[in-house]
């Protein structure tokens, strides 16, 4: 099959359509329509979930070893009405109710007030050589989220996107294919929130209206059309099934919380321990240093170069001790030596590692190590191999695995040489034999198998302990595996504006855990930029400051005592902010709730929120209205219903308002709404610097709940029980505040006699020791 790198060939054949439903058969939790030769296959999975299958041959594909989603025999059953009526039949559920016309076949969803939504238009659904697709009408007043990693602002209506992955250097607002391909999109509109996944590994594209105004047009490359139509009745019930369609992110270990600090590269052991040096001199909170490619001998994976890291175990001990944990990057491509003494290549030729081409010749590409080949990571047994190689990282004491050029990226020439991007052939064999996959249907999941490979590998290699891992590239349900970071980014104004709608659409996307590069990746940043950017990056789940080779040096430090200030108050802000945050990942982890929201999330009934990007929730609590250009010192803030709090200054506002926002540039702005219950702990400069013996709770009065999570933070005994909850209440009655605090759940316990300090902001405060038993506590 021919291809243009980033562009797969489209078919200009005419689409076949659907004929009239000719025969109907209920099996279980699923209904049949015999179109003919064609097929349509509906599975209620849940009473708001359902999946639509079209095999236009007639016949169903196996579930393949590399689905992403939760088989349909793992769900509970689900009832539902099936009834024959005139000119359609219908499928009833709790929730909804979906009307399938007779002739010609074609599907459209009712919510339990009979809204209509992703209703199929006249073409319905179809197919072509090579190709499936369907179309959907979009309603006037909808917008779209989600689709994973996109460059641009938050509402994608009216654009392409393409499921795709590239590697997206330098990439823009405008552009389309990146780093991780998730095909899933959330729409929203006053009174009602449905998603759809499109089940298909092969390339696919959205069109959003774009070509057709008022009209979705999903269409792949395959030979079978699977999607799910999902209902919520808010962002947030949407986002619990959709995870539980494809799984839900770990608890990370507590300390990739805290700050990270990366350079492409810090080259010598000795340069590394500069940098820690700087951090804890200087009382700038720091808990992960990342070693990018230039600790490896010649970028070899798996190895440490015997001149620059000529002891690492050394190196990473002496980080250890003074409260630093290492992550190490890892690339794809093993360099090919045959006449090398090179163990990873040997050991992987021999046991047959490596993807081939359909004649059964390596795969080869050029990479930072050179001429390379690529393990073919939809097998399990090569997962298997792969992991375990990650020992020579763990054996030294990295805690972590950052896999980057997953895309897979590769060059047709030695890298330094004026080469080109090339893709890895379509028809290279992937996955295991008996299932006939090629790269053309496993090219997305390319980075998604990797990054499984290194958890999976990580959790046999440190049983114990709770590892880091980091990708660039995904799929859907990489939450599952690994956190993501959005790739190479720009010093540039218009990257930091644009980081926070990229991470609120990763998050309605199901992935919690990400992160955009503090300062920007490349180029330079300015005094001003990187403060800036370093109060946003505060907010950021996953929260590290990289910069490219080449570019100026990017350290909080380097940019003069003011902005050094500046950065230290934020970072440090990060660590109070800690049990908060960590609640916030437990939420995540069981449940699928982002951690960075766009106010659409909390409010989606508010259409004031829906294009709004420049803002943004941590947790439901607390609001940021960041600045992102220069000379700013005021910035206006939409204050959705409710009452609001100054974070700094605690001065009281009414919401469904907007203000004027004073933001002098050692001021982020920050709001907290009334009812916000926000647990906070003393400054560290690590995570684990000491015991957290002293528990500060802010509370603001109104009506509000909050859920304190907490465990170790470092093993997996919270999965067998050794984890806490505690529930805390804020109300208002009878002319006084009112906060419950209700008896510790679970098995784990804090440091003994522990001090509470409750603030209710604005009024006063009470301290008491923590026993763990419910406690009632007045404000007159």
């Amino acid at each position: 099959m021919p291809q243009v790198f980033g562009k797969l060939p489209t078919s200009h054949q005419p689409w076949s359509s659907l004929g009239a439903v000719q025969a109907v058969k209920v099996t279980g939790q699923t209904v049949d329509f015999h179109c003919g030769t064609p097929q349509v296959k509906i599975s209620v999975l849940a009473a708001n979930l359902i999946r639509v299958r079209l095999a236009p041959k007639g016949e169903f594909l196996p579930r393949r070893s590399w689905a992403v989603t939760k088989p349909d025999e793992d769900w509970d059953t689900v009832a539902f009405e099936m009834q024959d009526e005139e000119d359609a039949f219908s499928i009833r559920t709790e929730q909804l109710r979906i009307e399938i016309k007779r002739d010609p076949c074609q599907i459209q969803c009712f919510d339990a007030d009979g809204q209509p939504f992703a209703r199929d238009t006249e073409l319905g659904m179809g197919w072509r050589l090579g190709q499936v697709a369907a179309w959907k009408q979009i309603e006037a007043d909808e917008h779209f989220y989600g689709f994973g990693e996109r460059s641009g602002l938050l509402d994608k209506r009216s654009e392409i996107k393409t499921n795709w992955t590239v590697d997206a250097l330098d990439y823009s607002s405008i552009d389309d294919e990146m780093y991780q391909a998730i095909p899933f999109f959330m729409t929203l509109r006053p009174g009602l929130v449905y998603g759809i996944f499109l089940n298909i590994t092969h390339w696919s594209r959205f069109d959003i209206g774009a070509t057709t105004p008022g009209v979705l047009h999903m269409q792949a490359h395959g030979s079978e059309l699977d999607y799910y139509i999902l209902y919520g009745s808010s962002p947030a019930d949407l986002l619990n099934t959709y995870t539980n369609l494809t799984g839900r992110m770990p608890l990370p270990p507590k300390w990739a919380l805290g700050y990270h600090q990366c350079r492409w590269s810090y080259e010598s052991a000795d340069v590394v321990r500069s940098i820690a040096h700087e951090f804890r001199s200087r009382q700038i909170p720091c808990d992960v240093i990342h070693l990018d490619i230039d600790y490896m001998r010649g970028y070899r994976v798996f190895t440490w170069s015997p001149n620059r890291f000529s002891d690492p175990v050394k190196l990473v001990q002496a980080l250890k001790q003074d409260g630093f944990q290492t992550v190490t990057i890892v690339d794809p491509g093993v360099k090919y030596e045959p006449d090398g003494e090179y163990p990873v290549y040997h050991e992987g030729l021999e046991k047959d590692c490596f993807v081939r081409n359909a004649d059964g010749s390596l795969v080869y590409g050029y990479v930072w190590a050179d001429k390379s080949v690529f393990p073919d990571f939809l097998r399990p047994e090569v997962r298997q191999w792969w992991g375990d190689w990650q020992h020579t990282l763990t054996d030294v004491g990295v805690a972590g695995v950052w896999n980057d050029m997953n895309e897979p990226t590769l060059d047709d020439r030695p890298f330094g040489d004026d080469g080109n991007k090339v893709p890895f052939p379509l028809d290279a064999l992937q996955g295991p034999a008996d299932e006939g996959g090629t790269h053309a249907e496993t090219h997305n999941l390319y980075g998604y198998a990797m990054a499984r490979s290194s958890a999976e590998g990580l959790e046999r290699l440190r049983p114990n302990q709770r590892s880091f891992v980091l990708t660039r590239s995904g799929f859907a349900g990489i939450q599952r595996w690994s956190a993501v970071w959005m790739g190479d980014n720009q010093s540039l104004w218009e990257h930091l504006e644009m980081s926070i709608p990229m991470l609120c659409n990763m998050g309605l996307s199901g992935v919690g855990f990400v992160g955009a590069d503090i300062g920007g990746f490349a180029g330079n940043a300015t005094a001003e930029l990187f403060a800036r950017w370093m109060q946003v990056g505060m907010l950021y789940p996953f929260m590290r400051g990289h910069s490219a080779l080449l570019s100026a040096q990017h350290e909080p430090w380097v940019f003069g005592e003011q902005t050094e200030q500046i950065c230290r108050e934020y970072i440090e802000l990060r660590y109070q902010l800690l049990p908060y945050l960590y609640s916030l990942f437990w939420q995540a982890s069981t449940t699928g709730a982002p951690i960075l929201r766009p106010l659409l999330y909390e409010y989606p009934n508010d259409a004031k929120t829906y294009e709004l990007h420049d803002q943004v929730l941590l947790g439901s609590h607390i609001m940021a209205a960041p600045v992102y250009r220069p000379g700013v010192e005021y910035r206006a803030v939409y204050l959705p219903e409710g009452v609001w709090y100054d974070w700094w200054t605690g001065e009281r506002h009414n919401g469904n308002s907007h203000i004027l926002a004073y933001a002098p540039l050692e001021r982020m702005p920050m709001y907290v709404r009334s009812g916000a219950i926000v647990p906070m702990q003393p400054v560290m400069q690590f995570v684990d610097e000491r015991p957290l013996d002293h528990l500060s709770v802010r509370i603001w009065q109104g009506e509000g709940e909050f859920t304190l999570y907490e465990d170790d933070g470092t093993s997996y005994e919270y999965q067998s029980g050794a984890w806490a909850t505690t529930v805390y209440r804020v109300s208002q009655h009878d002319g006084a505040t009112h906060i419950d605090i209700a008896a510790r759940q679970g098995n784990w316990r804090p440091v003994e006699h522990r001090l509470v300090t409750l603030e209710l902001v604005g009024v006063g405060e009470q301290r008491f020791t923590d026993t763990g038993k419910a406690q009632q506590l007045h404000f007159s």
